[in-house]
């Protein structure tokens, strides 16, 4: 017997359209994986109007890491790695957590101007928000993670452990910078 509530006081899924969580959840993967992909090809290939490597390896030197052109590197390939899994839903756990690493980042470069555009963290912390969010609960029904064995059904332990993963890669990276 069922209760209203479902299973561990979650509302039943009978309530929800099945249609509509994975609609949404898809949208939200493209918006995300597509505007990181974006900015990883910025960092990349001066796609974009970016700065390429040298451009953001110079920002990245600025910024108080060793090895800017390296870190620019890894940075691009992060977020243009991450966005296009997270936008064809392959990999999700590993893919938000790419782009949360790189946010954490982001974050720390721009802490104190603020919350606020242009100076403050808000479209940052959005980003991180929106990535956390979907490693935790997901891709959807609508996923390519959905022909991978293992991945077929999200489970919540992939994406927190996903999240420490790149909370730990980001604090090395932040512990490395000056």
């Amino acid at each position: 017997m069922t209760s209203p509530l479902g299973t561990l006081g979650a509302p039943a899924r009978s309530a929800s359209s099945p249609y509509g969580y994975g609609a949404g959840l898809l949208l939200l993967r493209l918006a995300i994986g597509l505007t990181m992909a974006v900015h990883g090809a910025q960092k990349l290939f001066g796609w974009f109007g970016g700065g390429g490597l040298e451009g953001t390896g110079q920002f990245f030197t600025a910024s108080g890491y060793p090895s800017g052109k390296a870190m620019a590197v890894v940075a691009g390939l992060s977020e243009t790695l991450g966005g296009l899994g997270l936008a064809v839903g392959l990999l999700t756990p590993l893919a938000g957590a790419a782009i949360v690493g790189t946010m954490i980042n982001a974050l720390a470069v721009k802490w104190g101007g603020g919350f606020f555009s242009p100076k403050g963290v808000e479209y940052e912390l959005l980003l991180t928000a929106v990535a956390a969010s979907i490693t935790l609960a997901g891709p959807g029904p609508y996923a390519l993670d959905r022909f991978v064995p293992g991945l077929r059904t999200h489970k919540l332990t992939y994406g927190v452990a996903a999240l420490v993963l790149a909370i730990l890669a980001a604090g090395v990276i932040l512990l490395i910078r000056k």
